[in-house]
C-alpha cells in the first residue's frame, strides 16, 4: 500500500443498500489503511455508528459533515444541483477539506455533481467512467462504462487518450495498447459510430508511447493480449461490465487475479471522483476508497489532466451531431 495521508469524502446515503453497507466498507477501509481520513457526509446517527465501532486512534481520522437529502438511484441527475450527500462531498474536496469523492449513488447524479462542483476539463464534453478488469494477460482499462451513453466519434478518439494515459500513470502500463471495441477486428466492422472513429483513433497522437492497434471484440477484454486500453460507448460498456459480473457469478467467483471492479474513476472533471456499483456490497465500497486513495497519492487526476492538454486537440466531426446527452449525462 502506499504511504501518505489521504482524505476520501464518502457519501453515505448512496447505493441501493446504503447506508449500512457504506459503513461496512468505510470501516473495512479505515482498518485496512493506517494513512486514510475519512469525511462522512450523511446524518449524523449514521456516522456516529461507524465512528462507535472504531477504537479511539481510528476515530480521530474520521470527521462529519451532517446532510440528510440524498439523490435516489431514480431521481433525475439534475437532482445533484440541490442539497445533498453527493454534492456536499464535491463541495468539500473543493473547498479543500477532503481530496477525494467516492460516492455508489446514482452514476449520473454523480458526474452532475463532480461537473458542476469541479469543472471539466478543456477540450472534454462528455466525462468517462474508467474501469479496470482482470485479465489473463495483465489488467486492461475500459472505458466508457456509463459516462457517456451516446457519444460521437471525436468523444471516443479523445477517450483513447484519456485511457492511455489512465493505464500509463494509474497502472504503470508501458506503451499501452488501445483498441476500439466492435464486431469484429477487420477494417471497416462495427456500426457507423465504430466505422467512424476507426480511423481518427488511428490518427490522433496518443501519451505515454501508447499505440492504437485497431478494432478488438469482447475476448480480447478478458484475454488482454491483444489491447492494455479498450474504448467504447458508455452503452455498451456498462452492459458489457455487469455482463461479465453475471459470469463471474455463475462461475462461482472472479479469476485469483482480482474480481471485477465495482468501482469506476471519473476522468474529465477538475477532481479525484470514484463511482461505485449502485448494487456495491461492503467490499465493494472498501476497493472504491483504496481506489481513491491511489489515484491521490499518484496524483493521477492532475498527470493525466497535463498529458491531456499537452496531447493535440481532437476536433469535432460532421457525424458528432450524435453525441447527444442522456439522463446519465451533465446539463450545464
Amino acid at each position: 500500500m502506499e504511504p501518505g495521508t489521504v482524505r476520501i469524502a464518502v457519501d453515505l446515503l448512496g447505493g441501493d443498500d446504503a447506508p449500512a453497507v457504506v459503513v461496512d466498507g468505510a470501516l473495512h477501509a479505515m482498518r485496512a489503511d493506517p494513512d486514510l481520513h475519512l469525511l462522512l457526509v450523511g446524518p449524523a446517527e449514521v456516522a456516529d455508528g461507524l465512528i462507535g465501532a472504531l477504537d479511539p486512534l481510528q476515530r480521530t481520522r474520521v470527521t462529519v459533515r451532517p446532510v440528510r437529502a440524498a439523490v435516489g438511484m431514480a431521481d433525475h441527475p439534475v437532482a445533484a444541483r440541490g442539497d445533498s450527500t453527493v454534492r456536499a462531498a464535491v463541495t468539500a474536496v473543493r473547498d479543500g477539506t477532503a481530496d477525494a469523492v467516492v460516492s455508489a449513488g446514482a452514476t449520473g447524479a454523480t458526474v452532475t455533481a463532480a461537473a458542476l462542483g469541479f469543472g471539466r476539463w478543456p477540450h472534454v464534453r462528455r466525462p468517462a467512467l474508467v474501469a479496470t478488469l482482470p485479465a489473463v494477460a495483465g489488467p486492461v482499462v475500459l472505458l466508457d462504462v456509463g459516462g457517456s451513453l451516446e457519444p460521437g466519434p471525436a468523444t471516443l478518439a479523445r477517450h483513447a487518450v484519456l485511457g492511455a494515459a489512465y493505464a500509463a500513470v494509474a497502472h504503470g502500463v508501458a506503451e499501452p495498447r488501445v483498441g476500439l471495441l466492435s464486431v469484429g477486428t477487420e477494417a471497416g466492422k462495427g456500426d457507423r459510430l465504430r466505422r467512424t472513429a476507426d480511423p481518427m483513433l488511428a490518427a490522433v497522437p496518443l501519451p505515454h508511447g501508447a499505440r492504437y492497434v485497431g478494432l478488438v471484440e469482447g475476448y480480447d477484454i478478458a484475454s488482454g493480449a491483444r489491447a492494455d486500453v479498450v474504448v467504447t460507448d458508455g452503452f455498451t460498456g456498462n452492459v458489457l461490465l455487469k455482463a461479465i459480473e453475471g459470469a463471474y457469478a455463475m462461475a462461482g467467483g472472479p479469476p485469483a487475479s482480482g474480481g471485477v471492479p465495482r468501482a469506476a474513476a471519473l476522468l474529465g472533471v477538475g477532481g479525484t471522483v470514484v463511482v461505485c456499483h449502485g448494487a456495491a456490497r461492503e467490499d465493494d465500497v472498501a476497493s472504491g476508497i483504496a481506489l481513491a486513495a491511489h489515484l491521490w497519492r499518484r496524483r493521477a487526476t492532475e498527470t493525466v489532466s497535463a498529458l491531456l492538454d499537452r496531447a493535440p486537440h481532437t476536433p469535432a466531426q460532421p457525424g458528432d451531431h450524435a453525441d447527444r446527452t442522456t439522463d446519465t449525462e451533465v446539463r450545464l
